[in-house]
């Protein structure tokens, strides 16, 4: 059973400095806390909506000393209209089959993770990860957790999301799939998905995690409109043309 929580009892820490994976040049530090077994499901919620991004058992938010371009970014789900791009993606996908599943690490999920962390992100924080680490990062998470899995015609797994669930949406974690299938456009059918699960329960954001203007690895982020950005004036609708 979840507990409220005191905000003004939180310890916060911040990172040393390193260089930002996002706009070469440049160096990120970060601001975190950990989220208690108890009260994590209340936090995790409160924080999200403050601009926060959960990893683990942490919680963090980018606090760097001359930058403010790691923005977060939410989809307005009720609003959204697929594109033609993207209703071509969803067609191309119709043969997979789409579960929902408690959080529970299997040798099966790690095996495809591992793989997609070699051929997008080789030498990246996350390449080393082992499955003990793995098993951590999706059972031993104090927030409410599941993940989706998707499997083709054989019941081969070839793509799967860790999602939270908030009070007015869910909240996209991790990504990742099987890099050999370029052709189906994996990354961005899991995002489609998921909003089309928010609609049919009537939760009226999907959390995307940071968008950084001028980064290509952030790019895909802004087609989904639309979308609204966490700035210094709160949560407001993205401009469609960035």
């Amino acid at each position: 059973m979840t507990q409220p929580f005191d905000p003004n009892r939180l310890q916060f820490y911040l990172t040393i400095p390193s260089p930002c994976p996002y706009l070469p040049g440049r160096m990120e530090r970060k601001i975190f806390t950990q989220l208690d077994p108890l009260t994590g499901p209340h936090l995790n919620n409160y924080l999200t909506h403050a601009g926060f991004r959960r990893s683990q058992n942490v919680i963090y938010r980018p606090a760097c000393e001359t930058c403010r371009e790691c923005r977060s970014l939410r989809i307005r789900t009720a609003e959204f209209t697929p594109s033609k791009s993207f209703r071509r993606i969803k067609a191309n996908n119709a043969d997979l089959t789409m579960t929902v599943q408690e959080s529970f690490a299997t040798e099966e999920q790690y095996d495809l993770l591992h793989r997609y962390l070699i051929s997008r992100h080789h030498g990246g924080g996350m390449s080393e990860m082992d499955f003990v680490r793995y098993e951590m990062m999706v059972e031993e998470c104090s927030a409410e957790t599941e993940i989706i899995e998707y499997r083709d015609t054989s019941n081969t797994l070839i793509a799967a999301v860790l999602i939270d669930r908030l009070q007015d949406g869910l909240s996209m974690v991790y990504s990742f799939f099987n890099p050999e299938e370029r052709k189906r456009s994996l990354g961005n059918l899991m995002i489609l998905d998921q909003i089309s699960r928010c609609r049919s329960q009537d939760l009226p954001y999907l959390y995307l995690g940071y968008w950084v203007e001028g980064s290509p690895k952030m790019d895909y982020k802004a087609r989904f409109q639309p979308c609204e950005i966490l700035g210094a004036e709160g949560w407001r609708v993205m401009e469609s043309g960035k």
